[in-house]
């Protein structure tokens, strides 16, 4: 490979809640063992040369003021939608700039909503989702993911559509690639949920924001190509933070077709005169969306497939009693721990401290709507994630 995707970071002192904390209350790691972070969803893979690049260019001229998106900014997310997604007929006007995704759902629902309005999720459930609900007065109405018979997480359209009729539903928050299982929908998936969105007039609310870490063979659809309808009454929210590995950088955007809605959302967003753009996080886009940035981008999926393979392969063959559906877009994986725990007499909460013992930093699923589940981060070079693997097969999954 062109890219360093194998050396081990030493992130110490660097500002990585991913190495500095450990999310499972009262866990410590045993003497003898590292730290092998997989938990957070932030990659411990060094970000693209061009994004560093574009940035130090940047740092170089010594003034600092006030700026406005550039046209090298709004065409770089143009041409990388084009690109990457095969959107169309994308235009400056129909792109926003917002501090983080999740501020960019609160915006959207406070301009689709009047606060303690009822939204529509999907369970599993993205925990930032859950939070920004609670904390802002909305009402969540979960329609469980199922899985099918190849064990792949599916829709329940009749679920969606009962609650959809019943409940007064006014948006839906969609996350596509889906986090925590995996999912990328195909296209005749999100056209069939579209029809349902469309039938009882509700919004949409499209987090994207994994949009370009899919694997294998999988292609991501955004959701506003698959219909009129949601293309014209949704927000389409994207990012380079999880690609590109710049959560700490700030810095996200949005696609809204509609004129009507993008200026009033617009409204909304400047109420708080605070979501303004970095100029760092404007130029480390332009790198990002480069073409060695794309080169990049392509060479880090092929890593993390791999890493997937590693880990559901080794799941399969080592951990009876633990299931997992091999992802298809995200790094994350959403480990089914149930029949092991109830074979073994183990509670979650003792799983959980024993792998973070031997220094497998992973996470709480049951935040996620998993009620016996562990959500684990495979970015990280190839090599952590197999020595992760064999301290839980020794140490941890053991009769």
């Amino acid at each position: 490979m062109k890219y360093n995707f194998t050396d081990i970071i030493d992130r110490e002192n660097k500002d990585a809640v991913a190495i500095d904390v450990i999310p499972i209350p009262g866990a410590e790691i045993q003497p003898g063992f590292d730290r092998i972070p997989m938990w957070v969803a932030d990659m411990n893979f060094a970000t693209a040369p061009s994004v560093q690049k574009a940035m130090l260019d940047r740092i170089a001229h010594p003034c600092f003021g006030y700026f406005g998106p550039s046209k090298e900014y709004l065409d770089a997310i143009i041409r990388w939608q084009e690109s990457r997604h095969g959107t169309v007929g994308l235009t400056p006007e129909n792109i926003g700039y917002e501090n983080g995704v999740l501020g960019g759902v609160v915006s959207a629902l406070n301009t689709f909503c009047v606060r303690v309005a009822t939204v529509l999720l999907h369970s599993p459930t993205y925990i930032g989702f859950s939070h920004v609900l609670e904390e802002n007065g909305y009402q969540a109405v979960h329609s469980p993911l199922k899985k099918d018979e190849q064990g792949v997480w599916r829709m329940d359209y009749e679920d969606m559509e009962e609650k959809l009729s019943q409940e007064d539903i006014r948006c839906v928050i969609l996350c596509s690639p889906h986090n925590p299982c995996g999912r990328v929908w195909e296209r005749w998936e999100l056209e069939k949920a579209a029809a349902l969105f469309e039938k009882y007039e509700v919004s949409v609310i499209s987090d994207e924001i994994w949009a370009d870490i899919v694997l294998d063979n999988n292609k991501h659809i955004p959701t506003q190509q698959v219909s009129d309808y949601v293309k014209q009454n949704s927000v389409a929210l994207y990012a380079i933070t999880k690609t590109f590995n710049l959560a700490g950088l700030v810095g996200s955007y949005r696609i809204v077709y509609n004129k009507k809605l993008h200026a009033r959302l617009k409204k909304e967003i400047n109420l708080s005169h605070y979501n303004g753009m970095n100029v760092l996080s404007m130029h480390a886009l332009v790198g990002a969306y480069s073409a060695e940035g794309e080169e990049w981008a392509d060479e880090l999926l092929q890593v993390l497939s791999t890493n997937a393979k590693v880990a559901c392969d080794f799941i399969e063959a080592n951990f009876p009693g633990v299931t997992v559906s091999r992802p298809e877009g995200t790094y994350m994986l959403f480990l089914d721990c149930t029949e092991w725990c109830e074979k073994h007499g183990k509670t979650l909460d003792e799983l959980l401290k024993a792998g973070v013992g031997v220094g497998v930093i992973w996470q709480d699923g049951r935040a996620f709507f998993g009620p016996c589940h562990i959500r684990m981060n495979l970015a990280l070079p190839t090599a952590r994630v197999e020595e992760a693997f064999r301290r839980l097969k020794e140490y941890v999954f053991v009769d």
